[in-house]
């Protein structure tokens, strides 16, 4: 069970506990979708979370009641459907902020929203949006942390406490808290416009941003360097050969 006070303006104000669930994302597209007043904000959180999925259809590996697994819903209707990956880069840096009062180096954002600490991943994010008309009517933003495991079947996955090496377990229910103030905070930013400077935030804090690395599209490998992020969030990749190519979700892996 969760008990939070956050210090927030509405995130976190009305918060949903299941002690287990398949998709804390799918319950959350059910209270919208059934017409009930859903309030800007509103968390729903499990300690075990049967169904969790990432990008590509990924299943989150989390063991029960050591990490944090929910969903958060926002009414971003001051976004174009357009604009939808601002809230990407929002939500993804208040994890990074969050994260950074803990870790003093080697985090990143990898695009387009995971969590890397050095070449390990500590969190992913799944947002779903609803339109409405030519707007977001609604978000759905499923978060996946690793707080307190140790172990894990993927060599690729840490966690917080791991990095930090903190002998004591974190009490979630704080983290919670805390997440929820900076991920609010950077909510705020998108909603009065503050676009370019989050846009600038997200790319200084860029997991490999202009390195040569290897990526592969379509089963073929190529090396290249990220160059930037245009105004739907597509991926700038720049060859070795010179040629700048745009890459949307799914068209591009990085070989890591």
């Amino acid at each position: 069970m969760y008990k939070i006070q956050p210090n927030t303006l509405f995130t976190g104000k009305t918060l949903k506990y299941l002690s287990k669930c398949h998709s804390t994302n799918d319950i959350a597209a059910e209270m919208i979708q059934s017409g009930i007043n859903v309030f800007d904000g509103t968390v729903i959180i499990t300690d075990n979370q049967t169904a969790g999925r990432g990008q590509r259809g990924n299943v989150w590996e989390a063991i029960i009641g050591e990490n944090l697994t929910f969903s958060l819903i926002f009414k971003p209707t001051f976004l174009k459907a357009s604009e939808q990956f601002q809230l990407n880069v929002a939500v993804s840096l208040g994890v990074f902020d969050f994260l950074s009062e803990f870790i003093d180096e080697n985090l990143s954002v990898k695009w387009s929203n995971d969590i890397y600490c050095e070449d390990k991943k500590m969190g992913g994010i799944l947002i779903e949006n609803t339109l409405q008309g030519y707007n977001i009517g609604y978000s759905v933003v499923g978060i996946g942390l690793n707080i307190n495991q140790m172990e894990f079947d993927n060599l690729r996955a840490t966690s917080l406490r791991k990095v930090s090496q903190n002998p004591l377990k974190y009490d979630l229910s704080e983290m919670l808290s805390k997440l929820l103030e900076n991920l609010e905070k950077n909510y705020l930013r998108i909603k009065n416009g503050d676009y370019e400077s989050l846009k600038n935030r997200y790319l200084t804090n860029m997991y490999r941003f202009q390195e040569y690395h290897y990526f592969r599209k379509d089963g073929q490998q190529f090396t290249g360097q990220i160059i930037g992020i245009d105004e739907t969030g597509k991926l700038g990749i720049e060859t070795e050969g010179g040629v700048v190519l745009y890459f949307d979700f799914k068209e591009v892996e990085f070989v890591i």
